[in-house]
Order: structure tokens, then sequence, then C-alpha cells
């Protein structure tokens, strides 16, 4: 009885696990198809076929191709490990130049692992009111992070004259990904040049001169 209950509990596990990699490689293979192809012209069954697996399992797997579009984004955002950001945010809680340089390290993890695949939800959500609404939270969910950070900062941490929204800003302005996508395609900086130019010119621009001295 013991052995027939473990098997039946493996047997279960087994299926989890088999579920975990058809979702794995029907989105890896929808990453793939829409930056070769591009969203628009990529379908549901060309992404079954890339994937090894039938157009019924791709829409039960994800709805449709939009649902398949922001599991493609939730990867994304996954693979820049926010978990390791937030544990340079809180070991560098008095240090406001270690958390622009944490921040700034996790925009180009984001950038460098997933820029492709945040330029296809942009380009998407032009045609796609769900997806300009996936892309548009990603943007939130970043201003938020950068909110709580300078709110927690001592009264003359930012340049005298910034308030809180107008550094969000100026962060937002510094750090996106056309900066990036300018940077490394078109000017050849390595990812290493971007990070550390990002860290300096937000010490420069956001934090008051008392605190840089």
């Amino acid at each position: 009885m013991d052995a027939e209950q473990g098997r039946r509990r493996y047997d279960s596990l087994r299926r989890t696990t088999q579920a975990l990699e058809t979702r794995a490689e029907i989105a890896r293979a929808a990453r793939q198809l829409f930056e070769s192809r591009g969203w628009a012209d990529t379908t549901v069954r060309e992404v079954a076929r890339e994937a090894g697996v039938s157009v019924p399992t791709v829409y039960a797997t994800y709805g449709n191709k939009t649902g398949l579009t922001r599991a493609v984004a939730d990867s994304a955002d996954l693979s820049a490990d926010a978990p390791q950001m937030l544990a340079e945010l809180e070991a560098a809680a008095a240090d406001p130049e270690r958390q622009l340089a944490a921040m700034a390290a996790y925009d180009r993890r984001l950038f460098e692992r997933a820029g492709d695949v945040i330029l296809l939800v942009r380009e998407a959500g032009r045609s796609e009111p769900e997806l300009a609404t996936v892309y548009g939270d990603g943007r939130k969910r970043g201003d938020e992070t950068r909110v709580q950070v300078f709110s927690s900062w001592p009264s003359g941490t930012l340049r005298t004259g910034l308030d809180l929204q107008t550094a969000v800003d100026v962060y937002a302005a510094i750090c996106n990904i056309d900066v990036y996508t300018t940077l490394t395609t078109e000017r050849g900086w390595t990812p290493d040049r971007i990070e550390e130019w990002w860290g300096q010119a937000l010490v420069r621009e956001l934090l008051s001169q008392t605190r840089r001295a």
C-alpha cells in the first residue's frame, strides 16, 4: 500500500513537472518567433509547431496569443532577479549611492536579458490594449520601487529643489530601454559600461552635493 501511494505521489509530481516544462517550452518558442517574425505576424499555430505541441495545448495553457505574450513578459521580469535587487537595497539601506547602483544593476540585467521582450510588448500594445496595460504596469512597478526607496532617504538627501516625483522622472529618463538600446546597438557600449555610467549619472543628478561630498 505504501509503495502504491509512493508511485501515485511521484506520478503526480511527474505530471506537474511535465506541465511546467510544456509551459516553458511554449513560452520559449513564442519569444523566439515574436523576436524573429514580429508579434503581429506570428500565429498560435506557428508557436505550437515550434514548441512541438498541439494548437489546443497552447490555448489551454495560455488562453490566446495575448495571454501568451503576457506570460513571456512575466518571464522577462523574473529573468532580472528582483530578489537580488531587494537584498542589495536592504543591505545598503543607509547608503543612497549603493541603492542607486543596485537599481541600475537591476535595470541593466532586465534590459540585457529581456530587452527584446520589453520592446515587443510595447510595440504589440499599440494594437492590443491589454498588452499596452502590461507594458504600463511594468513601468508603474519600476516607479513604485523608486518612490519607496527615495522616500526612505533622510531629508536633504535629494538634490536641492528636487521633489520626489521629479526624482522618479529623472531616474526614468536616464535608465530606460531606449537609452540602453541606443548605447549598445548604435554606440557600441558594453552593458558593464552602461551600468557604471548610470550609477554615476544617477548620483550626480539625484543626490545633493552635501551627500556626494
